[in-house]
């Protein structure tokens, strides 16, 4: 079984790989002619002379099997390639920006997954209730709701018009920080309102599941024994109801990390936010394929490891999982 997985792993890395190469290609332009353009932002001007040669230099001029060819040895030795646009390596320029988009994905995750857990023992106590109609129906509202449409509310209501946060960017620009704090406070501030973007979506899943396995689990015969000893609601809820519910939760934070990856690509083009999202938007915009098929790489990568991780720590937490 170990085996099958892992081949199964390795079948889904290789497609998704190929997909990643054939893709960008299939794109109408190339990245010379919008480098040749000047439309927006993108004032460099090429002859066709200096386009072949560019083509020669990149490798874009031999036929498409052969630049597949080059892909996957580079793959291998770990060679994302030199961005065509941005003049610097690949791995340099995601290097720089990953941190950004990682930081979100953590604070996310962890907020949207504590208020959806506690949300979804409360509602699971007071099941059929009012409040357990009430959040249920709100949280399966939120999760239809998508991601950059939350991003937009909260970007005019609450930085926009009541003016409590940035409306755009990582950090203020040219700032000089008096101190490691401040600067700490003024790139918490720009990150909050994505986070908390982000943290809303997540928020939905991370209830239903509390939900249900609260539901479960306080059907047991020891959670009668423990309101019998009259134990209070908050014991009986999160000392004994949510320690043995903890499994598919767990679980649910891992595979939420991989899933937040690709939603913080459309939030962070919301917010200008500089993680790998708002790179992956101007990469496509200029046709920069070096750069695209290396942010694709590093976002299924990371999905990946995270689904690999929630299956491993799945079955340390239930040994019964063959």
């Amino acid at each position: 079984m170990k085996y099958q997985k892992a081949i199964r792993y390795l079948l889904t890395f290789f497609c998704i790989i190929t997909l990643n190469f054939f893709l960008p290609r299939i794109m109408p332009g190339d990245p010379f002619y919008f480098l040749s353009s000047e439309q927006g932002e993108i004032t460099i001007t090429y002859s066709q002379e200096e386009i072949q040669r560019q083509k020669a230099y990149y490798g874009l001029d031999v036929p498409v099997l052969t630049q597949y060819g080059r892909y996957l040895k580079n793959i291998i030795k770990g060679d994302l390639g030199y961005s065509i646009y941005f003049n610097n390596d690949v791995r340099l320029i995601i290097k720089n920006r990953i941190p950004w988009s990682v930081s979100l994905v953590l604070l996310s995750v962890i907020i949207g997954g504590f208020i959806g857990t506690l949300l979804g023992c409360l509602s699971a106590w007071y099941r059929r209730g009012v409040l357990d109609k009430a959040l249920y129906s709100l949280m399966i509202i939120l999760s239809e709701i998508p991601a950059f449409l939350i991003g937009i509310l909260f970007l005019l209501f609450l930085a926009a018009r009541q003016g409590l946060f940035p409306l755009s960017g990582g950090m203020k620009p040219f700032a000089e920080y008096v101190s490691w704090s401040s600067r700490f406070l003024d790139i918490a501030l720009h990150g909050f309102l994505p986070a908390l973007t982000l943290a809303v979506v997540q928020m939905g899943g991370f209830y239903l599941i509390a939900r249900n396995s609260m539901i479960t689990v306080m059907s047991k015969d020891y959670m009668t024994t423990a309101k019998a000893k009259g134990l209070s609601t908050r014991r009986i809820l999160f000392r004994h109801a949510l320690t043995n519910a903890a499994l598919p939760i767990v679980t649910r934070a891992f595979y939420s990390l991989g899933q937040a990856v690709g939603g913080t690509i459309l939030v962070e083009n919301v917010f200008k936010y500089p993680g790998l999202g708002l790179l992956m938007r101007q990469a496509v915009m200029v046709r920069d394929y070096p750069l695209i098929q290396g942010i694709f790489l590093t976002v299924t990568f990371f999905v990946i490891i995270m689904n690999l991780a929630a299956d491993i720590i799945y079955k340390k937490l239930d040994p019964r999982i063959i």
